[in-house]
């Protein structure tokens, strides 16, 4: 469709924390960070691992707790390193159909929201089942990008 794709994701392992009890700004900030320490070598290996994309943040309705995850490069897959801050840790996500609506500039928690409303008021009116009490934002872009920002709201397919 052409303002949403269907996207098929394979099983993968991504490494997460949870921030609890804070804005969505401010977990996706603490979130980021100590993601960032992992991948710098806060890890049982000390191995530093690339930064990947997207950065993703798990939004339940109704909930202040945030999922924030970084994908764990092709490389790293069979065997990430094991954090070695007791917040954060290596998850496996089962293989999924996503419904995608991608969006440009800088991408607050209001516009994510907005956007992910957009998406999920489409699938409704097209008959589309999907899991509605979550949705997660991607984000592909360092901070200091400008121009052509890549952003994403997913919702699961049922």
């Amino acid at each position: 469709a052409k303002d949403y794709e269907l996207r098929q994701y394979e099983p993968a392992k991504w490494v997460s924390t949870v921030i609890r009890g804070e804005s969505q700004k401010e977990a996706m900030r603490q979130g980021f960070w100590k993601l960032f320490h992992y991948i710098q070598g806060k890890n049982e290996k000390e191995m530093k691992i690339d930064m990947t994309v997207p950065v993703t943040c798990l939004v339940k309705s109704g909930c202040t707790d945030f999922k924030v995850s970084f994908f764990v490069p092709f490389e790293h897959q069979d065997s990430p390193p094991q954090p070695t801050d007791s917040d954060v840790f290596v998850e496996e996500r089962k293989a999924a159909a996503i419904f995608v609506r991608s969006f440009g500039g800088f991408a607050s928690p209001e516009k994510y929201a907005e956007e992910a409303e957009v998406l999920a008021r489409t699938l409704r009116n097209r008959g589309q089942p999907f899991h509605e009490d979550f949705f997660y934002t991607a984000g592909y872009d360092s901070p200091f990008k400008l121009f052509n920002r890549h952003n994403e709201v997913w919702y699961f397919k049922k």
